[in-house]
């Protein structure tokens, strides 16, 4: 298993920057891709990127094409989403998710999730 903590969250303006973090733990020895996937206050968690073991392949939800950029280290098991020029609309919880094997773009390929770190994006 993997157990996963997100941190880096807050409350930002429009067109601000913000990190994301993604502490992974426990059998980190087999390679797992990490995807971020958020929920906006009334609505279901949504993709919005991930990335393979190696870091070579990556996937965005159009929404945040050319804006947010996923990253991970694995040296030190951690993960990471760039957001930059933020708007109001990607105002969520943001949550980091893993699974063993290649990556995916839906909430259901993922096994192992975070608690979760809250972004909000003021106009």
């Amino acid at each position: 298993q993997v157990q996963l903590v997100e941190s880096g969250g807050g409350l930002v303006q429009a067109g601000d920057s913000l990190r994301l973090s993604c502490a992974a733990s426990g059998r980190t020895s087999r390679t797992f891709a990490m995807g971020w996937f958020r929920q906006p206050p009334g609505r279901e968690r949504e993709f919005v990127a991930a990335i393979n073991w190696s870091g070579g392949i990556t996937s965005y939800a159009d929404s945040v094409k050319g804006r947010f950029t996923i990253s991970r280290d694995n040296a030190k098991n951690m993960g990471y989403l760039q957001m930059n020029s933020l708007k109001p609309e990607d105002t969520a919880v943001y949550h980091c998710a893993a699974r063993y094997g290649a990556h995916r773009d839906s909430v259901a390929w993922y096994d192992y999730w975070g608690q979760g770190t809250q972004v909000t994006v003021s106009s």
